[in-house]
């Protein structure tokens, strides 16, 4: 077969036409089939292009686009139209590849050596075709695992169990990270590439991210980073020292990439232009930009007011690019239009030019390059001359006063007269020192304007005519006549009078020259204002005194008080603290949290406290301040690990780091020489986990050693008494396991002794070896009863040696208790047994029990609403909410039981019952329907056991096979009335050996019984030995509580909550499931009750009309088959309880029905219940019409609990 070549064709030649042209849809998945193996052609070409057909089984044929057409090789020609036709181009040419070969429609598109390329390429003509038909049938499709094409190179089919290999994918290399000259493009591409990260957590910084950056270093941070991180007290910066009533600054924290202070907090995430917040990430925009405008106003490197036109981007804004407006200089001679960059619009420009302005004097022109603002003050050097004529010199002209006109003569060498005139510009600064008239006297005036004639001497006799003081005239002072200058000037009597600095008068006599300090006594304020004191007017005015008062104004650091003598700010702080003090309106402005102190208040102290590094040499250095010291400043150079030290930190590292937590198990030995619990290293601050092994070790007393003990526990405690003998000699130690050097010393047990006085044990501390003083009531509670003992009341012994105290007191009987004493009288005289008498009479109909014993929770919520309406005389009319009808019944019924009227009101579904008091109600029944049902039940369950056959024999071989929990105490049934708990103490003392280890916990239950519970010294006692235990003391304790007239003894069995679980009078099981476990076992002895006239609540004495009759002893018969006799006997009982429950049935048809109204009869009706009784497990069940249990008798007692 002669090579195939492979070349490029142009497009237009190789477009296919028809069907052909429709682009592909869908993706063809490749065809899994093993084909046949098949030489590949030498193919000389560069390029092969390889299409995908339509879906795998069906669909239309998917051609490859006009760009792929591009690339067929010469050696692929288009198929015949009229071969193919366009039929093919449907859904049935897609179904092609799936016909046998041979088929028309079936059409292989080849090249040259029978390599397929599926529907997309053709052959070369139909000779190639023909020969190769067979080839072609073989092969229906591409191969999922063919080779990669490759022209020059022969092709190898894979065998067909071949798998296909997938050629290992070069891994994608990951770009660095960028180099771009300016922030923004290398934030976006580190962004995009994963190499940036946070600088708080370290965490890559991803598109999808939520990021805030900073306005100053442009440093990129997760929102949530960067939150925890500014309200982190370590984050806040340094505040200025606030002198005087300003506020402080607020508070300010560091960014964490350029450490300088920010004002508000980070709270949302925005884009880089802040337009849009929570921004979502687009393809191809930058990460977390808008896709808008920038148009944020550039202040780097200076403002400018064009705003940035680049997209949404991070970073600082590029310079701008636009034109600055024209600007004149500052001396407005030149204009220049410049860049924006490079336009100062604050300052402006210069033209470096003269300037040429006029100075303010008016006489010089400015010389300065062109400059800013004014021309300012000329300092141009002019010569002047003072205004006295003493100095000449030159001057700035900026420092020329006012122009005056100065003259003076004087007289030359030669006699001539001359006058000299000067303009004069300046004060020079001297005294003035010209001459007077007189000659004698100069000018003592600063530096002035002079004239040319001569000042006239101001002392002259024609110009003094008054005394110093001015008061007086000369020549009413003295008669001598004053010639000439020099003449003194005569003072005169009065005082001078002058006002002086402090506003008082002058007190002293006329006189010359000044006026001598203030010397009156006046009434000073110190300095704080709290107390006053006389002084010499001119003292106070220096320094005010101070007193010895101590201010104790606390400081604005909340820590120090200011304890200055004579405070100046006491008196504003008082006023501070009273306004703080005082109620502001509601509507007022809030008060400023930080008030302001006086100056001083103001602790000027340094703080001082430790740090939170812990580093004793590091302390705030602050100012006193209130609230924790801020973080400390200083770092720290060296490397902190763990204990371990294979986890490091490097420096540097803010002081009072500690060391990271270590994720290496510890490796640290224990002491106890046991492995070490696998846990994480720690620091040194952190013990260990407990060692978990279990050992022997001794107890602390040494009397035993315990088992399966913690390692890690060093006092091990058995948990026995010490019982070691006290120093005391009468007691013993009653702490629990301890060391022997820990016993109760001194003794602190109550003595214990009888008490002379009144027998009881003596309650003051241990006063071994001396006797009881008993000078002190004894405090023990004794019961003060009646002559009858019902009534008792609890009291104080209060016995002592000087007074008998309650002992022998007894109260008055009352009228209850003469009626008891009545009624027992009246039992003996109708020889009626007060302890075996039960009322048993049953205030209720059947009817409300049987609906009672349906849904007893509900039941009984219906019956505390009657009693509370039956006991409220106030109220004559209840009403129930609507119910459905056979609860309407049960009201009416429960109604009819009480002596209530009843009636149902409203149709429904709001019909209801209406409950109303009549003459006939007296009070509510005295029993419960729980007790009534119990006391039912019973009675059932004694009708029953009445006409059973079972032999006394059968019933001991029944009973014996009951397996039941063994007795764990005494019950003390029928005690005595008025029994008290000393007597009782006092019975079993007698009865109870002391050496036996067995003494007994008394404890009166509700029911006035007694329960006995023992508590044994012997541990690991099992059940059935403590039964034997009890047993065997039973009769010696039954017979001293006989012989006091206590009450009956028998054996119990009692839980932790006092609640008796079985008693030893019990017969077999009871009843209901527990009958059914028992077998039947012998049943209890029932009386039947005689039937009571009327429906009174209350129940009377009367005689029962069946007399006891005497038990006659049955012989024992012993069978040889006891399981055949057994079975015999039950079948015996069975019919014996069905023939008395059909005679009970029969009985309670007779009984007249509820005298109510019809329409609760009807209601009662209604609800078709049915009641199953069963006779071989005594269960009784109820069901409503659904055919649902509604409760059996043996779950009555646990409902009522």
């Amino acid at each position: 077969m002669s090579a195939a070549t492979v070349s490029v064709p142009q497009a237009q030649d190789q477009t296919p036409t028809g069907p052909s042209r429709r682009p592909p849809r869908h993706r063809r998945r490749p065809n899994r089939n093993a084909g046949e193996t098949q030489q590949e052609p030498q193919v000389d070409g560069a390029i092969q292009t390889q299409t995908r057909g339509g879906r795998r089984g069906g669909g239309r044929p998917q051609p490859a686009r006009d760009t792929a057409l591009a690339m067929i090789p010469p050696s692929v020609t288009p198929l015949d139209q009229t071969q193919g036709g366009a039929n093919n181009a449907g859904r049935q040419g897609a179904r092609s590849s799936h016909n046998p070969p041979g088929q028309p429609a079936h059409h292989h598109r080849m090249v040259q050596g029978g390599r397929q390329f599926g529907g997309q390429l053709t052959v070369e003509n139909e000779n190639s075709n023909q020969n190769n038909s067979a080839a072609a049938g073989s092969v229906s499709h591409l191969h999922a695992n063919a080779p990669e094409f490759r022209p020059g190179h022969p092709h190898v089919q894979p065998a067909p169990g071949a798998r296909n290999v997938r050629p290992p994918q070069q891994r994608r290399r990951r770009p660095s990270k960028s180099s771009a000259p300016d922030i923004s493009t290398r934030t976006h591409e580190d962004i995009d590439n994963g190499h940036y990260e946070c600088a708080i957590c370290t965490e890559e910084v991803r598109r999808n991210s939520r990021v805030w950056s900073c306005r100053t270093c442009w440093t990129i941070f997760h929102l949530s980073c960067i939150k925890k991180w500014s309200t982190n007290e370590g984050s806040a910066a340094a505040r200025q020292d606030v002198q005087g009533d300003e506020l402080p600054p607020a508070r300010q924290w560091r960014c964490p990439g350029c450490n300088l202070p920010k004002d508000s907090l980070p709270k949302f995430f925005t884009c880089w232009c802040e337009k849009e917040i929570d921004p979502k990430p687009l393809p191809g925009l930058p990460p977390f930009s808008c896709g808008q405008t920038c148009s944020r106003p550039r202040d780097l490197p200076k403002k400018c007011p064009h705003p940035c036109p680049s997209l949404c981007h991070s970073g600082p804004c590029p310079p701008c690019s636009q034109m600055g407006p024209t600007q004149s200089c500052f001396c407005g001679k030149k204009s220049i239009t410049r860049r924006c960059v490079d336009t100062d619009y604050e300052n402006g420009w210069s033209c470096g030019e003269p300037c040429g302005e006029i100075m303010p004097c008016g006489d010089h022109i400015c010389t300065r390059p062109c400059h800013e603002g004014l021309c300012g003050a000329c300092e141009i050097r002019v010569p002047a001359r003072c205004y006295c004529g003493q100095v000449e010199k030159a001057i700035l002209c900026c420092d020329r006063g006012d122009e005056e006109e100065s003259s003076h003569s004087y007289l030359a060498e030669d006699g001539v007269k001359v006058v000299e005139k000067w303009t004069a510009l300046f004060e020079c600064g001297n005294f003035c020192g010209r001459e007077f008239d007189c000659g004698i006297h100069h000018c003592s005036k600063p530096c002035h304007q002079q004239d040319i004639d001569i000042t006239h001497c101001p002392r002259s006799p024609d110009v003094v005519s008054h005394c110093p003081c001015g008061k007086t005239r000369l020549d009413e002072i003295s008669d001598r006549t004053r010639r000439t200058c020099e003449d003194p000037i005569p003072n005169c009597s009065k005082p001078c009078g002058k006002l002086l600095l402090c506003g008082h008068e002058c007190l002293q006599l006329c006189h010359q020259g000044e006026c001598p300090p203030c010397l009156q006594n006046i009434s000073i304020a110190c300095r704080c204002g709290r107390t006053t004191s006389l002084t010499i007017c001119h003292q106070g005015t220096e320094e005010p005194p101070q007193c010895l008062r101590v201010c104790r104004v606390t400081l604005n650091c909340g820590r120090h008080e200011c304890g200055e003598r004579c405070c100046l700010g006491e008196r504003k702080a008082i006023e501070r603290q009273t306004s703080k003090r005082k109620l502001r309106p509601l509507h007022s402005a809030p008060r400023q949290p930080d008030d302001s102190f006086e100056a001083e208040h103001i602790c000027t102290r340094t703080c001082g406290r430790l740090l939170k590094c812990g580093n004793p040499d590091h302390r705030c250095q602050e100012l006193c301040h209130k609230g924790p010291c801020g973080t400390c400043r200083e770092a720290i150079f060296d490397e902190i690990s763990c204990h371990c030290g294979r986890t490091v930190l490097q420096p540097p590292l803010p002081c009072g780091t500690k060391p990271p937590p270590c994720r290496f198990q510890c490796d640290r030995s224990k002491s106890c020489g046991h492995s070490q619990v696998p846990h994480n290293c720690h620091l040194d601050d952190e013990s260990c986990p407990k060692c978990p092994f279990l050992t022997t070790k001794p107890c602390l007393c040494g009397k035993n050693t315990l088992k399966n003990q913690p390692c890690w526990l060093n006092e091990v405690r058995c948990g026995e008494v010490c019982g070691r003998r006290l120093k005391c000699g009468a007691h013993k130690c009653q702490r629990q396991c301890h060391r022997p050097s820990q016993c109760e010393e001194p003794c602190q047990q109550p003595c214990g002794k009888e008490l002379i006085t009144c027998g009881h044990a003596c309650l003051a501390p241990c006063h071994s070896p001396y006797s009881c003083k008993e000078d002190r009531p004894c405090q023990h509670k004794i019961f003060i009863t009646c002559e009858c003992q019902r009534i008792k009341q609890e009291a104080k012994c209060n016995a002592s040696r000087n007074s008998e105290g309650n002992i022998k007191k007894v109260l008055k009987c009352d009228d209850e208790c003469a009626r008891l004493e009545r009624n027992r009288k009246l039992a003996l005289a109708l020889n009626i047994d007060p302890a075996t008498h039960k009322d048993d009479h049953i205030p209720y109909s059947s009817e409300t029990l049987t609906m009672y014993q349906e849904n007893v929770p509900w039941a009984s919520a219906q019956e505390k609403e009657f009693r509370i309406f039956a006991a409220n005389p106030a109220e004559k009319r209840l009403r129930f909410k609507p119910m459905p009808p056979h609860q309407r019944g049960f009201l009416h019924a429960l109604a009819e039981d009480f002596g209530f009227d009843s009636e149902s009101m409203d149709p429904e579904p709001h019909r209801h019952v209406a409950v109303f008091k009549t003459p006939r109600f007296v009070m509510a029944p005295m029993k419960t329907l729980a007790e009534c049902t119990r006391i039912r039940q019973s009675q059932r369950a004694s009708t029953a056991t009445t006409g059973s056959l079972a032999t006394d024999t059968q019933r001991r071989m029944k009973a014996s096979n009951l397996v039941g929990d063994p007795y764990n105490g005494y019950l003390l049934t029928n005690p005595r009335f008025g029994l008290t708990l000393e007597e009782l103490r006092s019975a079993l003392k007698d009865a109870i050996d002391p050496k036996s280890g067995i003494t007994l916990d008394i404890s009166f239950l509700p029911s006035e019984e007694v329960a006995l519970n023992p508590v044994v010294n012997t541990p690991g006692l099992l059940d059935r030995e403590l039964e034997a235990l009890l047993t065997s003391h039973k009769p010696v304790i039954s017979k001293s509580l006989s012989a006091h007239s206590l009450g009956t003894l028998q054996l119990c069995r009692v839980d932790g909550s006092l609640n008796i679980l079985r008693r030893e009078t019990d017969s077999g099981a009871g009843t209901g499931w527990s009958q059914v476990a028992a077998k039947g076992a012998a049943p209890m002895r029932f009386r039947r009750p005689g039937p009571v006239e009327g429906k009174n609540a209350f129940t009377v004495l009367s005689l029962s009309k069946n007399k006891k009759r005497p038990e006659v002893k049955r012989k024992e018969s012993v069978v040889d088959d006891w399981e055949t006799a057994e079975l015999i006997e039950e079948e015996k009982e069975r019919k014996g309880s069905e023939g008395s429950l059909e005679g009970e049935g029969n009985n309670d048809k007779d009984k007249p029905g509820s005298d109510g109204e019809n329409e609760s009869r009807e209601e009662t009706a209604d609800y078709k219940g049915s009641v199953a009784i069963t006779d071989q497990d005594r269960t009784v069940s109820f069901s409503d019409p659904g055919g649902r249990a509604m409760g059996t008798w043996a779950e009555m007692d646990d409902e009522d609990e």
